[in-house]
Parts: C-alpha cells; sequence; structure tokens
C-alpha cells in the first residue's frame, strides 16, 4: 500500500487553518459565523503599497528575482532594522523569503541537526514544534502559563539547556498570547544564552508593530547577541500584506548565506511584484502603520473589557498582536446536557457549532487551559461574538 514519507507523518496539520476551514464550511451552508480563528489584520493593504504593486506589473517586473530578494528592498530592509531597532545589518545579512514562515522554517533546516534540541516557549505558534520535527530536531517546551504572564524566565531557560540545545524559539509581540517580553526580561535570556557555545536564538518579530507598550525591543541589540540572533520579520501584519508573502531574515551571513542555498533549490527568490509593493512599505510614510496599531489597541481594550464580564473566563491584559488567550479550564466537565467539556478543543467547537464563532483550542499552542481568539475583526463583530460566546457559556453546568 502507498505510504507517505516518515518526515511527513511526523507532522500534525495546522489547527488554526483547520478550525477556519471548518467556520468557512459552515458559513457555505448559510450559518452565520463569527471567524476569531485567524491571526490575519481585516484592514486592505494600504492604497500606496497596491499602486507599487500594479506600478510594478506595468513595468514588466515579471521575471525571476534574485534568489535573496531585490538588492533595493534588502537595502531598505538594512534602513528600516537601523533607523526603528538601532540594529547594523548589511544587505548581505538579508534574506528575503514567501512570508516570514519560510524564514523561520529555513533558519531552522539549515542550522538544526538531527537530535538537536530547540527550546520553544509555551504557549508557542503551532508551526514552531512541526518545523523542528520537519528538520530532525526535537522539540523542548518550557511552560509559560497564565500565571507568569506566558513569558519564560531566564531560570527557565538556564534549567532547560542541555549540551544538545541548539536553538531558543522567541515570539515576541507573541502569538497566541499578545505578551511582549520588555528590555530586562530579553537582557536576562541574552544572559544565560551567551554562556552556552553554539546556541541562537531565534527571534519572531513579525508582530513588532502590534504594540501597546511602546517601543519594540529585539533581542539583537545586546552585546555579542547579533551573531546569536536570527531575526524574521515582514510585511504581512504591520502593512496588512498576509496574502503577499514577503518576509525577511537579518542574520549572521554564513546564516543568510545558507539559507540562500536552501531557499534556491525549493523556491528560488519571492515574488517580484510583492517585493516591490514591500518596498514601498518600507521607504514610504509610515503613518498607516501607527493607524493601524491605534486601531487594534482600541479593539483590545474592548475584547479585554467583555471578556471580563463573562463567568469562568480568567483574562489577562495582552500588551501587543491581536489576540486574546483566556484561561477556560474552570469549563472541563461542565455539560450543556448533549456535550461535556473535556479540553479547550471540545471547547472551542463548542462555541463554533452552539455559538457559531470560531476560535482554536489552546492545546494545538501547548497550553490546554486557554483558547485563542483574534480580535482583528471589527468592533460590532468583537461585541457580537462576545456576547454569544457568554451565552454559550452560559448553558455550561
Amino acid at each position: 500500500m502507498a505510504q507517505l514519507s516518515e518526515r511527513l507523518n511526523r507532522l500534525a496539520p495546522s489547527a488554526t487553518l483547520a478550525m477556519s476551514q471548518k467556520s468557512s464550511e459552515m458559513k457555505a451552508q448559510g450559518i452565520d459565523v463569527i471567524n476569531m480563528s485567524v491571526g490575519e489584520p481585516d484592514f486592505n493593504t494600504p492604497d500606496h503599497i497596491k499602486e507599487a504593486g500594479k506600478k510594478a506589473i506595468d513595468q514588466n517586473f515579471s521575471r525571476y528575482s534574485p534568489v535573496p530578494g531585490y538588492p533595493d528592498l534588502r537595502s531598505a530592509i538594512v534602513a528600516k532594522l537601523k533607523n526603528e531597532n538601532g540594529l547594523d545589518y548589511t544587505a548581505a545579512e538579508i534574506l528575503v523569503s514567501n512570508g516570514a514562515k519560510q524564514c523561520v522554517c529555513n533558519a531552522i533546516m539549515a542550522l538544526v541537526n538531527d537530535g538537536d534540541e530547540v527550546i520553544i516557549p509555551a504557549p508557542y505558534w503551532v508551526s514552531y514544534p512541526q518545523m523542528v520535527k520537519l528538520a530532525g530536531g526535537e522539540p523542548v517546551f518550557i511552560e509559560a502559563g497564565f500565571e507568569q504572564e506566558f513569558k519564560i524566565t531566564a531560570e527557565q531557560l538556564e534549567t532547560a539547556i542541555t549540551p544538545k540545545t541548539k536553538m531558543l524559539i522567541l515570539c515576541s509581540p507573541s502569538n497566541p498570547t499578545g505578551s511582549v517580553y520588555n528590555k530586562e526580561e530579553l537582557a536576562s535570556l541574552a544572559e544565560v544564552i551567551k554562556k552556552h557555545d553554539d546556541l541562537y536564538v531565534l527571534a519572531d518579530e513579525i508582530y513588532e508593530h502590534i504594540n501597546y507598550v511602546g517601543k519594540h525591543e529585539s533581542i539583537a541589540q545586546f552585546p555579542g547577541m547579533k551573531e546569536r540572533s536570527i531575526i524574521i520579520n515582514g510585511v504581512s501584519k504591520a502593512y496588512a500584506m498576509t496574502g503577499w508573502r514577503i518576509g525577511f531574515m537579518a542574520a549572521p551571513e554564513w546564516i543568510t548565506k545558507g539559507c540562500n542555498k536552501l531557499q534556491g533549490q525549493y523556491t528560488s527568490g519571492p515574488s517580484s511584484i510583492s517585493q516591490k509593493a514591500a518596498l514601498e512599505a518600507y521607504v514610504a510614510s509610515q503613518e498607516c502603520v501607527e493607524v493601524m496599531r491605534q486601531a487594534f489597541e482600541k479593539r483590545r481594550d474592548l475584547i479585554v473589557s467583555l471578556a471580563k464580564e463573562i463567568p469562568g473566563l480568567e483574562v489577562n491584559v495582552p500588551q501587543g498582536a491581536f489576540y486574546l488567550f483566556p484561561k477556560c479550564s474552570s469549563f472541563f466537565g461542565k455539560s450543556d446536557g448533549e456535550r461535556t467539556i473535556n479540553s479547550s478543543t471540545d471547547l472551542a467547537m463548542y462555541l463554533l457549532e452552539k455559538g457559531h464563532v470560531a476560535t482554536v483550542g489552546g492545546d494545538a499552542f501547548g497550553d490546554p487551559d486557554c483558547f485563542r481568539m483574534s480580535y482583528a475583526t471589527s468592533d460590532d463583530n468583537i461585541r457580537e461574538a462576545m456576547k454569544r460566546i457568554k451565552e454559550a457559556l452560559a448553558k455550561l453546568k
């Protein structure tokens, strides 16, 4: 009988995409579902960026692009890192890929050998452990629960490191929790990392600009850390460009060269049109980024206040991104008479089928006590979704 490869059998499908698909199927049946399962801004790409894409088509940017990205885009990213983050990179240390997701996978595939351990704070974005498994590595999870604002400590990191540890994956602002590491917290993690030779940090900063506590801090800023850091970022979240598929890596040149070699064999350079649009995003006025950030902050305040009114939910105040990750374990063992809730995945399915709101159970993110809601949707949708969730949860006894 035909068999898929062992490599593929090690992987789990994406829970977020599965929930989104189920809600789409229900919508197709005429059911009014509010989808809070997908991490995607609901804004349209700003007009000046769209115009740059149209112009690129008219100017016939329709041929293969260089594998690491167009030189002008890489130079614009160098300038962004300098101006916004105070970091000095050269264009040779920048690699542009088909979305930040490919950048993350490139870095893991380029550095992780069979049996290497990769430390992943939990809760985590669903794809990190799967990518580590794809590379033959072993994910090692550090629990950072609700009580510690979903952030790991330097002590926890030190305890988790073994001679096999190759990489720490750090996402700040975080998906799925919205937690943001401050400068002091990052400095303490950096001190631990520097004590261990051949240990790298993959800093996923894709939510950099969706931040409600002031300036974004990067772990690469500390002395001795730039050589150890692989910064991942892109245009998807800050500029509402998810479908354009442009992300970048900033890392020591030997790492970007390795990833260039890898990318050259399995996708080549990213879309020429999208790169020209991304260039405009980086070099033009950043006013659109701030407008969207302010809108997300208002929505954050709205969803937090509404969630706090729901008996049984424990709610923290996320400092970035556009997710709420409330603790829902008080509902485990309860029933509406038809079904019993035994896990956060059960709860998410119950909310979808009874409340017609799509969320994602925390099991998929490595925290079975919570579930994730994306508030990248309108105020009206947030109000209606929270009303439905409140009513559905009230039926659980």
